[in-house]
C-alpha cells in the first residue's frame, strides 16, 4: 500500500465517522423536539384545565374551539408544506405554538377522565409507542406497502369518526374507532420510524436543511404518539 492508499483510506475513515456524527445528531433532535413538544402540550393542557374562565371560554364558545382546530390543521400543513422554504427558527416555533394549541384543545380530557388514568394511559402509550419506534428503526423489512395500507386505513378512520360524530353518535361504534385507530397509530409508528430514519441517513450533513427534516420528523412522531394516547384513553381511561 502506497501513501496515497493511506490518504484515501484515511480520508474514506474520516468522511464515514462525519457521516454517522451527523445520523446521531439528528436522530437526537428527533426524539429531543417531540419530547420537547409533548411536555409543551401536557403543561399547556394542565394549565387550561385548571383555570376556570379559559376551560369555560373553550367549552362555552364554539367559535373558539373551531379556531383552535383549524389553527391546528393549518399549522401541520404549513409546516409539513413549507418546511423547504421556513428557516430553522420559524418552523421550530411554529411546532412550539402547534403544541401549546393542541395542548389548549386536549385540556378537555381532565374534565373527562380522572387523573389517575390519563397518567397511566400516557405510560401506557409511552411504552407502546417506545416499542413500535424500536420495531421500526431496527427491522430490515420495508413498511413501505404497510405504510400506504395504514395510511388509506387513516382516512377511513377520519370519515368514520366523522359519521359517527354528527349521525351515529353510537358509543358502541366509538369504541370499535377506538381500537382500530390504536391499531393505524401502532402501525404508524413503526412505518414512520423507519421513514424518518431513512430520510435521515441520506441526509449529507447536520445543516440547517438537514434539522429541519428531523424537525418535520419530529411533528410525524408526536401526532402518531398524541393520536395513540387519544384512543387508548378513550378505552382505558376511567370517567369521572
Amino acid at each position: 500500500m502506497n501513501y496515497n492508499d493511506y490518504e484515501i483510506k484515511d480520508f474514506t475513515q474520516e468522511r464515514s465517522l462525519s457521516f454517522n456524527d451527523s445520523f446521531a445528531i439528528l436522530m437526537r433532535k428527533v426524539y429531543l423536539w417531540m419530547a420537547m413538544a409533548l411536555v409543551i402540550t401536557g403543561v399547556t393542557s394542565y394549565g387550561v384545565a385548571s383555570s376556570p374562565g379559559l376551560m369555560q371560554a373553550i367549552l362555552t364558545n364554539n367559535a373558539l374551539l373551531w379556531v383552535l382546530i383549524i389553527a391546528e390543521f393549518g399549522l401541520v400543513f404549513a409546516i409539513s408544506a413549507a418546511i423547504n422554504k421556513l428557516s430553522l427558527t420559524t418552523a421550530t416555533l411554529l411546532f412550539v405554538l402547534y403544541s401549546v394549541i393542541n395542548g389548549a384543545t386536549l385540556s378537555v380530557i381532565f374534565l373527562v377522565y380522572t387523573m389517575e388514568s390519563i397518567a397511566s394511559v400516557f405510560f401506557i402509550t409511552a411504552g407502546t409507542f417506545g416499542v413500535m419506534a424500536f420495531i421500526g428503526y431496527t427491522t430490515k423489512k420495508d413498511l413501505t406497502s404497510l405504510g400506504k395500507m395504514l395510511l388509506m386505513a387513516l382516512i377511513g378512520l377520519i370519515i368514520a369518526t366523522l359519521v359517527n360524530v354528527f349521525f351515529i353518535q353510537s358509543s358502541g361504534f366509538s369504541l370499535i374507532v377506538s381500537y382500530v385507530g390504536v391499531l393505524i397509530f401502532v402501525g404508524l409508528t413503526a412505518y414512520d420510524s423507519q421513514k424518518i430514519k431513512q430520510m435521515l441517513l441520506q441526509a449529507p450533513d447536520a445543516g440547517e436543511s438537514a434539522q429541519k427534516l428531523a424537525l418535520l420528523g419530529a411533528l410525524t412522531l408526536y401526532l402518531d404518539f398524541i393520536n395513540l394516547f387519544i384512543y387508548l384513553l378513550r378505552i382505558f381511561g376511567d370517567r369521572k
